[in-house]
């Protein structure tokens, strides 16, 4: 089968490879498709979690081909979406009911291989049935829905919270709908890109705010007139440290910030001690998710988040380096999708 391989960070290639062969409860995947996204860049630089060689892709949706034995839930012709995560199970945090924190965290896509091929092995477990009437395109965003899900789990928002999103991008329209459908009482997204926020007026975020990469200034004013008495929540979906410090200045006391782009590990930002103490702002952040495929599969199927018009770019497996540079620009795309048998 055809397969992106890394050997090493910044080091990949289309290889035909040794088609694989289910084991005991595992399903093979024909993948139909394999979103991509900024956590690919850092894989690609041999950031995040990453460990080679490998291959990417952790978004991903399919057919299942073949089931190994002990699997009777599955058969071939199954429409499934695919959950990336593998938890120990027998670990300090697992044992503690906290999987996510597995202290031998597997990810298909990007600790092992993932989606970026033909096919791939998926545990029985973890494959999650497709309505009929939902397709592979809609499937592709359970896997980033399902880290959205996480992330408004840890924010625990409160019916008529007013909540402030800088961001945009594909985790920034699937959050901003999420926490609206919460009962947030007021959604402001601030991103650089008005096609980026024309889409999020579409799928029904009223309130969007442009702001110039290189002045930050430009839209201070226009963001704390929508909440004059500042925002109870306030979400980083950006990953960069100098937009973190920047809507610190968007709280008020006993506001919640949440962290939810990827920065790189080595990034830093600066913070008052005593502005976090006597305003008691509560600083959270969302990694990954596991256990919420269920629901992003709920609020996918009801519609009750849209991802129509949010796909801008499809390429093929031989035209991943396309896909990387359009990702690393992301000025002029929402989602690229790969499709990797079609």
């Amino acid at each position: 089968m055809i397969a992106i391989v890394y050997t090493k960070p910044e080091c990949f290639s289309i290889q035909d490879v040794q088609e694989p062969k289910p084991g005991p409860r595992q399903v093979m995947v024909r993948v139909k498709r394999c979103g991509i996204c900024k956590t690919d860049l850092h894989i690609h630089h041999g950031r995040f979690i990453s460990q080679f060689p490998l291959t990417p892709g952790h978004e991903f949706c399919g057919e299942i081909v073949e089931v190994g034995s002990g699997v009777a839930e599955w058969k071939p012709g199954d429409r499934v979406t695919c959950d990336n995560t593998v938890v120990c199970g027998c670990c300090y945090y697992c044992r503690r009911n906290q999987p996510l924190y597995c202290q031998n965290f597997y990810s298909l896509g990007c600790t092992g291989p993932g989606g970026l091929a033909e096919y791939a092995l998926v545990n029985a477990d973890k494959a999650f049935r497709i309505p009929d009437h939902m397709s592979f395109d809609e499937a592709a965003f359970t896997e980033p829905l399902s880290c959205v899900v996480h992330g408004v789990d840890m924010l625990d928002p409160k019916c008529g919270d007013k909540v402030l999103i800088f961001g945009a991008g594909p985790a920034g329209l699937l959050l901003s709908q999420l926490v609206q459908h919460c009962g947030a009482a007021l959604v402001v997204v601030v991103a650089p890109t008005q096609f980026k926020l024309d889409v999020l007026n579409k799928l029904g975020v009223k309130h969007t705010v442009l702001m110039r990469r290189n002045d930050l200034t430009s839209h201070v004013e226009a963001v704390r007139a929508l909440a004059p008495e500042g925002y109870d929540i306030v979400v980083d979906a950006t990953g960069t440290p100098q937009i973190i410090e920047h809507a610190f200045q968007f709280t008020k006391m006993g506001s919640k910030v949440l962290i939810y782009g990827v920065c790189n590990e080595e990034d830093l930002i600066q913070v008052k001690p005593y502005w976090l103490f006597r305003n008691e702002i509560k600083l959270i952040g969302s990694f990954a998710q596991t256990h919420c495929f269920d629901r992003a599969i709920s609020y996918l199927d009801q519609r009750v988040v849209c991802v129509d018009g949010v796909i801008t770019h499809r390429v093929g497996l031989k035209e991943y380096a396309k896909a990387l540079t359009l990702l690393a620009d992301g000025k002029e795309n929402l989602k690229i999708i790969v499709h990797p048998t079609e």
